[in-house]
């Protein structure tokens, strides 16, 4: 759930930890850029281990994102939503929090254009943001009463058919109450967060990150009636797959699990959260109307 709050000018990051999309384009030139304009601000800086790695940047130390939670007071993810939704799951429940920097469109998570670092990126290190808090999904994988898998999820969790397989199907359960049995080509689980992208695309609701809710989104369901439904947060989720071939559980399109008839997946609100910081005038409508296209209209209007 989103908690936007004000901060003041009191607050100061000491200590600074960078990531980013290293395969991009200049990347290494920006992400030098950007440490040199912290340590000007005062800031100590450090490299998330993997990008200093992949990248030709020396004169930082370097941390793993294991140990965010005990050496890191910010994360800097320059990058886009995919690499902020990475890093946003590995660090989840250390209590840093992340500022993102968009090195292309607008994001939803990475709000900050890259042209405007070094004005909007000033004042919020000077106290000058609005805080986002996000919960995640966690999820077990059961088969004959034993977890054979696990994850952690801030978009959503995926039960899908591969792309040759025919239709599957699944029973589902919310608060141990039999909710409906579903064919379909698969079923998506997304917290706000994930309400904007694959469950957006299969005709899901778009929820404002202050809802507590969850969203279940079939994928081409045989039934026409079978439409998605925003359920509470707090819901306990259970799938469980009764017919279909190659089928897998995926979480954030990142990890995922096969699974074979008579699998479960039990879904349920974690107790980690993420924090987002951003710009002072921040405003998730702005956003859905840069991305979605909502502020163009015919040319005949």
């Amino acid at each position: 759930m989103s908690n936007l709050k004000t901060k003041n000018a009191d607050c100061h990051f000491k200590k600074i930890a960078l990531v980013g999309k290293y395969q991009a384009d200049g990347f290494s030139d920006m992400l030098s850029k950007l440490a040199k304009t912290l340590e000007s601000l005062g800031h100590e800086v450090f490299l998330e281990s993997e990008t200093a790695i992949h990248t030709a940047v020396k004169g930082w130390p370097s941390v793993k994102t294991s140990d965010f939670g005990q050496q890191i007071d910010l994360v800097i993810v320059l990058g886009g939503d995919g690499t902020m939704l990475g890093v946003a799951r590995q660090i989840a429940g250390q209590d840093v929090p992340l500022i993102g920097i968009n090195m292309g469109t607008l994001g939803y998570m990475t709000d900050i254009p890259l042209l405007e670092v070094d004005s909007v990126l000033g004042e919020m290190l000077k106290g000058h943001f609005t805080e986002d808090v996000r919960y995640l999904l966690e999820a077990e994988v059961i088969r004959d009463q034993k977890v054979i898998g696990t994850g952690l999820a801030l978009n959503d969790v995926v039960v899908n058919r591969s792309g040759v397989s025919g239709m599957l199907e699944l029973t589902v359960h919310v608060n141990e109450q039999f909710m409906y049995n579903q064919r379909s080509d698969g079923l998506i689980v997304a917290t706000p967060t994930g309400s904007t992208a694959y469950a957006m695309a299969a005709g899901g609701p778009i929820l404002h990150p202050s809802v507590a809710g969850v969203v279940l989104a079939p994928i081409a369901p045989h039934s026409l009636s079978n439409r998605p439904i925003v359920l509470s947060s707090d819901s306990h989720i259970s799938i469980e797959l009764i017919g279909g071939k190659d089928v897998s559980v995926n979480f954030d399109m990142q990890s995922l699990t096969h699974l074979q008839i008579g699998d479960q997946i039990k879904i349920y609100r974690s107790q980690k959260t993420v924090t987002l910081l951003h710009p002072i005038d921040h405003s998730a409508y702005k956003a859905l109307r840069q991305k979605l296209h909502w502020n163009e209209y015919p040319s005949s209007f």
